[in-house]
């Protein structure tokens, strides 16, 4: 499904949260893989998951 011809714009806070959380995203995402190689754990690994869809749904603008 295609991006809409005139999309409704977001909300500025909208806008600044989401950007924030693109900044913070990929440092967490490194720092519960050191956590996961050194002390791995079944939360972790579900921890990992989570953080890489919202990375990736962050990048691939899906929201």
């Amino acid at each position: 499904m295609g991006k809409k011809m005139f999309p409704k714009p977001k909300p500025p806070w909208w806008r600044k949260c989401r950007c924030t959380l693109q900044k913070i995203i990929i440092p967490l995402c490194i720092f519960q893989t050191i956590r996961l190689l050194l002390l791995p754990s079944t939360i972790d690994v579900l921890i990992l998951g989570f953080l890489i869809g919202v990375a990736c749904v962050l990048h691939f603008e899906w929201i």
